[in-house]
């Protein structure tokens, strides 16, 4: 089974949102003088590779794991959209995404990720494509992107009242160009609104 990594590494250097408090990840004992390796992370949830559940912007009280875990699995499929600013619906998309998968977006943004550009200046969602994306009744959409849209977030909004997961900061989308794949991206079980995420995708060639 081939297994690919889409998230980024958690560490003290991993890149914030501008408005966030930094990640610490701190070892405090040591094998040589306490008998024994411990790591203390101190991390927002919405750090690196993550996932935004309905919680995050509505008024659904369900914390992340509260929901089943066949939510964040299943078969997937890429849109390619590099080069679009406004990632708008097109009619192709009909035959692509089915209900019940999970929709990955690649943009190329992620080419970005360490840069002051990566939070400020990035593609985002058109309404009408989030709207077909809900009348689908997708599971789950995935972005190489800090968000799919900007404030006041309609797309978050639309995407999660309707309980569509939103997975965030994906990276090495590239590999799964004219692929067939799975996605599997749990979040941790934790009561919160979002959680970070080790996605991966199962390649299925």
């Amino acid at each position: 089974m081939k297994l690919l990594d889409l998230s980024y590494p958690i560490g003290n250097d991993i890149q914030i949102h501008p408005l966030d408090s930094p990640t610490i990840l701190l070892q405090e004992k040591y094998l040589e003088r306490d008998s024994f390796n411990l790591f203390r992370l101190e991390t927002g949830l919405h750090t690196g590779t993550h996932i935004d559940a309905p919680m995050h912007l509505t008024e659904n009280k369900k914390f992340i794991n509260d929901y089943d875990l066949n939510r964040f699995c299943g078969s997937a499929v890429l849109i390619d959209v590099r080069g679009q600013n406004i990632i708008e619906y097109k009619e192709d998309f009909n035959s692509l995404i089915k209900e019940n998968c999970i929709v990955l977006f690649y943009t190329g943004h992620d080419s970005k990720y360490g840069s002051k550009d990566y939070f400020t200046n990035h593609p985002v969602i058109d309404v009408e494509l989030a709207e077909f994306l809900v009348s689908r009744k997708i599971k789950m959409t995935g972005f190489d992107l800090p968000s799919p849209d900007n404030e006041p977030y309609p797309v978050h909004k639309l995407l999660l009242e309707n309980d569509i997961m939103i997975i965030e900061n994906l990276t090495n989308l590239e590999n799964l160009i004219d692929k067939e794949f799975e996605i599997y991206a749990f979040p941790l079980n934790i009561k919160s609104d979002s959680s970070i995420s080790r996605v991966a995708a199962k390649m299925l060639e």
